[in-house]
């Protein structure tokens, strides 16, 4: 698609920000009111609208695809978005860990540990530890809980979360990452432990570094989008 617009710039309205092109205030993919909550917000969406160029690029539209899938998946829909999310904790990669005495199973219990006893602790819950990969549901009480926890967080911070904990493989890991006084890079390179550790032993490759690289940069960018949509 040839760029229509010329100039890009925010707006204040109906109780939120909106991106205006050409004075003109854009939509959803799905139609609707693409309204924001924060200033910040409308402002990174207009920096990737800026920064097409004579042609658009979908692929450069990041933001606007995490804002629209709040608007237009997880606002018609919360507990649809909600039940999508739970699976992330009741496998959470964070509670399967190697047999006790194997060197990554060391290394995951220094890095792993202390997040899910942060999360246990912040959110009151009381996660299984599983020792190999083999499935073991978690308390009904705990996969309960991170429901109601769930619940309480708005459609912009739901839409972070599906890309969070999609590629981390973990609830516990996108949750953090939702915090005021998170590190995404730290909680990113938690996740990515055991490939780390595969790598390190058996050696690097080109196409798999690519991989992560690119996976890096989209968990990057839904911390920073739940950041921007909480102010």
């Amino acid at each position: 698609m040839k760029r229509f617009y010329q100039d890009v710039a925010v707006a204040s309205q109906d109780g939120g920000w909106r991106v205006m092109l050409d004075g003109r205030p854009i939509k959803s993919v799905g139609g609707r009111a693409q309204v924001v909550p924060t200033r910040a917000l409308a402002e990174r969406l207009a920096e990737e609208w800026a920064a097409q160029g004579e042609t658009i690029d979908p692929a450069r539209f990041v933001y606007r695809d995490m804002t629209d899938f709040a608007i237009d998946v997880v606002g018609p829909d919360r507990n649809q978005a909600i039940g999508e999310l739970l699976p992330y904790g009741e496998t959470d990669t964070l509670c399967y860990r190697a047999e006790a005495g194997d060197s990554q199973r060391r290394e995951q219990d220094l890095v792993w540990e202390p997040l899910l006893q942060a999360a246990e602790a912040r959110h009151g819950l009381a996660f299984e530890r599983i020792d190999g990969v083999i499935h073991r549901p978690q308390p009904a009480a705990t996969m309960a809980r991170l429901n109601a926890l769930l619940a309480t967080r708005d459609d912009f911070a739901l839409a972070a979360l599906r890309n969070l904990a999609g590629l981390a493989a973990s609830l516990v890991i996108g949750l953090a990452a939702l915090e005021d006084d998170a590190d995404p890079e730290a909680l990113w390179t938690a996740a990515n432990l055991e490939e780390d550790w595969q790598a390190d032993r058996w050696g690097h490759d080109a196409e798999a570094e690519a991989r992560r690289e690119k996976r890096r940069k989209a968990f990057l960018a839904a911390a920073d989008f739940a950041r921007l949509a909480r102010g």
